[in-house]
């Protein structure tokens, strides 16, 4: 093949393995919703046609062991901490946790006057980024969603590191 020719008709392409890897699992993120109070309102809007979610690869799926992100949106109660807990482990590696909203990040209102309430999802399992507001935004969700692909792209891959969490405002 003549090498003037080669930009015409195509080429290589040469990356390292784990740009790939991480190119491919930033593009195809398939969250697990986990909708308890209000905040799962804002999520289901932000999955609906108006904010197209699909546009960033992010397609919800219904089962913990297809996906690789949780979303914890609302009030966790300690009756429902341990099923979340519970899908969390069924989730195949890597996997990633974001919490939604005050009442998930740190009990919201409820947690001064109520004994049920767990003051915050990482104290059950760990999260990778906090959406703050009561209730947050569509737009907060799709913030989350961009900040953990940043994560996902410095990740190596191959040599497994996490980074610490990150808040959205």
């Amino acid at each position: 093949m003549n090498p003037e020719n080669m930009n015409e008709t195509g080429g290589v392409v040469v990356t390292k393995m784990n740009d790939l890897l991480n190119w491919a699992r930033l593009s195809s993120i398939w969250p697990l919703s986990f909708g308890i109070a209000c905040c799962a309102i804002e999520m289901m809007g932000s999955f609906a046609s108006t904010y197209d979610m699909d546009r960033f690869g992010v397609f919800p799926r219904p089962s913990a062991r297809q996906a690789d992100v949780i979303i914890i949106a609302g009030t966790v109660t300690f009756k429902m901490a341990e099923r979340i807990k519970r899908l969390y482990e069924q989730m195949p590696e890597p996997k990633y946790v974001i919490s939604m909203g005050s009442c998930s990040n740190c009990g919201g209102p409820y947690w001064q006057h109520g004994y049920h309430v767990v003051k915050g999802v990482d104290r059950v399992i760990p999260v990778d980024v906090y959406v703050q507001g009561c209730p947050p935004r569509p737009e907060a969700l799709i913030g989350a969603i961009i900040e953990l692909q940043k994560k996902i792209e410095g990740e190596n891959f191959l040599g497994k590191s996490k980074a610490t969490s990150t808040k959205v405002a």
